[in-house]
């Protein structure tokens, strides 16, 4: 019995103490940017966002990411598994849809990026493809007083090709994408 209870406290030390302590500290040193939160700070330090978690950007003179079920709330991620014939999902995106459009009036109705009518799993996605950031230029060189030709060299310097040429799709990080928006005025 006592051989037992020694083996539980040592395993509880070895797996519950030992083996995440190494861990955090392997992380900070290899990785120290992504093990703090792969956090976008602006030039006094104050902490603007991460690059992990997507923002709710609905001022339109920004580009705008997905839709979050969850509101961006990252203590509770995750998206509703609704089936396409949902009757709620249906209306959720029919009413996203028209949203959009009258947002962005130049836009029609079969080129919406379903990137943008939709939820990530997590429902923190931070990317948008990249169609996703071009049908938002005119509605915000129209509102900030921008060329578009200005604006579309700025989707295409942030757009991110895919990881190691072969994972995931292209996509641009929204709110690095509004942080260099801001910088252009």
């Amino acid at each position: 019995m006592l051989k037992n209870i020694r083996t539980v406290f040592v395993l509880l030390f070895i797996c519950g103490i030992a083996y995440p302590l190494l861990m955090t500290m392997l992380a900070q040193v290899i990785m120290p940017v992504k093990a703090e939160g792969s956090l976008i700070k602006n030039e006094s330090g104050e902490i603007i966002g991460s690059e992990m978690i997507g923002q709710s950007f609905k001022d339109p003179g920004y580009f705008h990411g997905r839709i979050s079920s969850i509101n961006y709330d990252a203590a509770v991620s995750g998206a509703p598994n609704y089936s396409p014939s949902n009757k709620e999902m249906i209306e959720r995106t029919l009413n996203d849809i028209e949203e959009f459009l009258n947002e962005n009036p130049t836009v029609d109705k079969a080129d919406v990026p379903s990137d943008l009518m939709t939820n990530s799993a997590s429902g923190l996605d931070p990317n948008v493809s990249p169609q996703g950031a071009i049908v938002q230029v005119p509605r915000i060189a129209n509102e900030r007083g921008l060329s578009e030709k200005s604006l579309y060299n700025l989707v295409d310097e942030y757009t991110e090709s895919r990881s190691f040429g072969l994972f995931g799709e292209p996509r641009i990080n929204v709110l690095k994408l509004n942080i260099a928006l801001d910088e252009l005025e």
